[in-house]
């Protein structure tokens, strides 16, 4: 019943009874948009309130004279789906693909900083975030088939691949240090 009043109220009230506005913020002369959409009111006669009106309300009678029980409650029962308690809630699944993307993304950077700039350690950096990346995947693919038993091994791999990423990222950036110390120190003859 809530539904159906409130919308009546909404999309058949008339101009709402405003106070007046002090002179000093008044415009000479309203322009003729200003005008009118001051005159215009939503009504039942107003074509774009009416099937909004008459939509709300028929949705609204629909589950109102079915009660709880009826098939309209049961068809709307029947899109919600239903998962396990261990899935993934969407704004965790956004972080999870979220971080993937970022991760290439930087992936890419790298290498391309490295081609530019002639530096091939960069470029291994690149390849060395490459084990990560792996783990990642297989974070996101257990998670995926709801966290399942049997892909159980895909989270030792994760740990595998974790380990070895960083121990290629440890690499990466000794092998980083090592080319800028000979490009900043100068030759003894």
């Amino acid at each position: 019943m809530a539904i159906a009043s409130t919308s009546t109220l909404i999309f058949s009230c008339a101009k709402p009874d405003l106070p007046p506005t002090p002179s000093h913020f008044r415009f000479s002369s309203p322009s003729p948009l200003v005008s009118q959409l001051r005159s215009r009111s939503l009504t039942t006669h107003d074509p774009i309130s009416l099937p909004g009106l008459i939509g709300t309300g028929l949705v609204a009678a629909t589950f109102m004279a079915g009660g709880h029980d009826s098939t309209a409650m049961a068809a709307v029962d029947a899109l919600q789906l239903s998962e396990p308690a261990n899935a993934l809630s969407l704004p965790t699944w956004a972080v999870h693909v979220s971080s993937v993307v970022e991760w290439i993304t930087a992936m890419a950077l790298v290498w391309k900083y490295g081609e530019r700039k002639g530096y091939e350690s960069w470029k291994g950096l690149s390849w060395g975030m490459v084990p990560l990346l792996g783990g990642a995947l297989c974070a996101c693919t257990w998670h995926f088939f709801y966290n399942a038993e049997s892909l159980e091994v895909l989270v030792a791999l994760q740990g595998a691949l974790t380990v070895i990423g960083n121990i290629t990222l440890c690499i990466a950036a000794f092998r980083i240090n090592k080319s800028t110390s000979k490009m900043e120190s100068p030759e003894e003859p």
